[in-house]
């Protein structure tokens, strides 16, 4: 090695000395990068497909591996670079940094796949994934919140490792003033949103795939993130909520028990109406259906108005969408029964028509006036 330097520095005399060590550094990286290179395809040629699991652990190694052997080759070269004490000092604290960024880089990674590996037993797409939703929310947030701080621990790190930055520190906590409450305060949000991101996770308010009603909309809790939930509305739009909100204030949570949901279905019909041949009818079309888990369906008059009756059908469904799918297929069976078999069922209003009191000629005798019945007309 000594003599392919001494060799290469008699070829390049003509050139700086610093410019032939930095070149030496450069080549080392290139050698390394491209050795990897090839070590990743002989051994993914070598797998094929038979081994799934050790190629996506490699696809998600790549970067820190690039990184670490690009670490090794300058550690083996950087000693017989021909260069200046200053120029080796600074290279020498840019090694360090780069050392702590990648050791940061493999923890979040090991986290990473540690979580995905954990997730792997439990599946979102089933009917009954209370279990799932559970577990899911719970690693996802944690892997979050301890990828913040493996971020924020390498960070620390990596600028301590510079004397000004060390020394700023050191007075700040040390003096804990002003500096120290403004920098506490503008943190305040983060760290407001990261401990109530724990909370959630412990006592799990919300889910992921959770039907929510949040500021007058619904949707579905699609991600929890380590300050913000992603709420997807019914539209597709999505609404980004910060995770202190789910601590500090009321929202409706349709899921989190259970996902079978009971929907009401609400109507008014006159008073003549047969309550009983519309339950029939109800009963019949919730039969029909398959969006019904057959566990409630019920109709009961729940007001009684001065023009007509209100009547109200419960049905259940097993999820918020089939609950809402079902409401809006019984409604409509129940006013297509209620047009083709039942019209006088449908409200009207009622009107008395008194004759007059007193004509141009003289006062009118009420007892002279025929007696008709009440005309009725029809709702509009």
């Amino acid at each position: 090695m000594e003599d392919l330097l001494s060799k290469l520095e008699q070829m390049f005399a003509w050139l700086p000395q610093w410019l032939i060590g930095l070149g030496l550094l450069v080549g080392a990286v290139a050698v390394a990068l491209f050795v990897h290179g090839i070590a990743a395809r002989i051994i993914k040629r070598a797998l094929g497909t038979r081994w799934p699991a050790v190629t996506l652990l490699l696809q998600r190694i790549a970067g820190p591996a690039r990184l670490a052997l690009s670490l090794v080759a300058v550690a083996l070269v950087l000693p017989l670079a021909p260069l200046n004490d200053v120029l080796r000092e600074q290279l020498r604290h840019f090694f360090i940094v780069a050392v702590i960024a990648l050791i940061g880089w493999i923890t979040v990674r090991a986290v990473d796949m540690g979580a995905a590996r954990y997730l792997q037993r439990f599946r979102l797409d089933t009917d009954e994934n209370f279990l799932a939703r559970k577990h899911v929310t719970q690693v996802r947030v944690f892997k979050r919140v301890i990828d913040t701080l493996i971020i924020i621990i390498a960070i620390s790190t990596a600028l301590m490792t510079f004397e000004s930055v060390k020394q700023y520190g050191v007075s700040l906590f040390a003096s804990a003033g002003a500096a120290g409450l403004i920098v506490g305060l503008a943190a305040r949000p983060l760290l407001s949103n990261l401990i109530a991101g724990v909370q959630i996770a412990i006592t799990q308010p919300i889910r992921i795939e959770d039907a929510v009603i949040i500021e007058n909309e619904w949707g579905w809790i699609e991600d929890i993130a380590s300050t913000y939930v992603v709420v997807r509305l019914w539209d597709w739009r999505r609404m980004v909520v910060p995770l202190s909100y789910f601590i500090e204030r009321p929202f409706q949570n349709w899921t989190r028990d259970t996902q079978s949901l009971i929907g009401a279905i609400a109507f008014h019909v006159d008073y003549c109406t047969d309550v009983s041949r519309i339950r029939q009818r109800l009963e019949e079309a919730v039969r029909e259906s398959k969006l019904w888990d057959g566990a409630v369906v019920n109709l009961q008059v729940i007001e009684a108005r001065p023009a007509a009756i209100e009547l109200r059908a419960l049905v259940s469904a097993r999820s918020a969408p089939q609950s809402w799918d079902l409401r809006c297929e019984i409604r409509e069976k129940l006013l297509a029964f209620i047009r083709q078999e039942m019209p006088e069922a449908f409200p009207r209003e009622r009107a008395l028509i008194s004759p007059p009191l007193a004509d141009f000629e003289g006062t009118f005798d009420h007892r002279d006036a025929p007696s008709r019945p009440m005309p009725a007309r029809a709702h509009s």
